[in-house]
């Protein structure tokens, strides 16, 4: 019922977009852009990308706020119990949203009913890396040491039930070789810990990990996602290789509190599709390895409702629980 009622609402925005109030609508304080994770991980390298255009285009100071914790949810929690004005907004992974559900016995919000998506903004590939002390070259060197030595891998993950954790177990699993999973606050203290010989691999967002593997400071593996990645042209996709999970990967958006009025959701939705298509942040998103996926508000809440349910079974499977 609540995914009909969204879509009714999504379909009659162009309507509201043609109507006299919507031009006169104009923000009237300081928007806030939460990012519900630490600073240097994907969503807030993003936020602070498009908040200065995004100002600019809404004629008010944009600023970025982290608050990191419980997967998330501290930060997703803070908008759905904002004020429904559209002036407080959350840039995260939506695997966040689709995920936490399955993992916490108890949510502080409904990610379907108290937030309202309101754009995508990128979809990053994940890169699989590897410290390079491990003696290991390439994805079939890898699959071969897992099976062959269970147990012994240390794969650092951005959180218990996070995708980075879901998607590595699906590998060990098709490897034949268990890890030792190591959940970390975000993805950016995971990378640090296989930079520092804390873990063996882990798993990242390009637009976090690419520079290091670029850099020589990890030994890139693999990548999700349709394609390789033309600076890392050695490096096979899980769809090459015959792995799972072949599509995942940081599909990043934007979501204001669930009551806000649907002619505020559709302005947001087309300032910040103007925002994503400016050619200095479309380049930029490229050049850290992501790809902008502005397809507004109903493909955004459609994505989440389909991630919710695949992953879900997942969780399920493994028998995933936060407490």
């Amino acid at each position: 019922m609540q995914r009909r009622r969204f879509l009714q609402a999504a379909a009659g925005a162009p309507l509201a977009l043609a109507a006299p109030a919507l031009h006169a609508q104009e923000f009237n304080q300081t928007l806030r852009i939460i990012v519900p994770f630490g600073p240097g991980g994907t969503s807030d390298i993003l936020a602070r990308l498009i908040a200065q255009p995004l100002s600019a285009r809404v004629g008010q100071n944009v600023i970025v706020e982290n608050r990191p914790g419980a997967g998330g949810n501290i930060g997703a929690d803070h908008v759905a119990k904002s004020r429904p004005d559209g002036h407080t907004m959350v840039l995260l992974d939506i695997s966040a949203l689709a995920t936490n559900p399955w993992l916490f016995a108890r949510m502080p919000f409904d990610p379907l009913r108290d937030l309202a998506p309101v754009q995508m903004v990128v979809f990053a590939p994940y890169i699989l890396a590897v410290n390079n002390a491990l003696p290991v070259q390439n994805a079939a060197e890898l699959a071969a040491y897992a099976k062959a030595n269970p147990g012994r891998l240390n794969a650092a993950n951005s959180g218990t039930g996070t995708l980075t954790h879901i998607v590595a177990l699906s590998l060990a699993n098709h490897w034949g070789g268990a890890m030792e999973h190591v959940p970390y606050r975000g993805g950016a203290p995971a990378l640090l810990s296989l930079v520092s010989n804390e873990s063996n691999l882990t798993m990242a967002g390009a637009t976090q990990s690419m520079a290091y593997v670029v850099n020589g400071q990890m030994r890139g593996i693999a990548v999700t996602g349709p394609r390789r990645f033309p600076n890392l042209p050695n490096l096979p996709t899980f769809r090459e290789l015959g792995w799972p999970e072949p599509d995942a990967g940081t599909w990043q958006g934007l979501l204001v509190q669930g009551q806000t009025p649907p002619n505020v959701v559709a302005r947001l939705e087309r300032e910040v599709a103007a925002v994503l298509n400016e050619p200095a942040v479309k380049a930029r998103i490229a050049q850290i390895g992501g790809e902008v996926q502005a397809d507004g508000a109903a493909a955004f809440r459609a994505r989440l409702v389909a991630q919710t349910e695949s992953y879900g079974r997942i969780i399920r499977a493994n028998n995933l629980r936060i407490e």
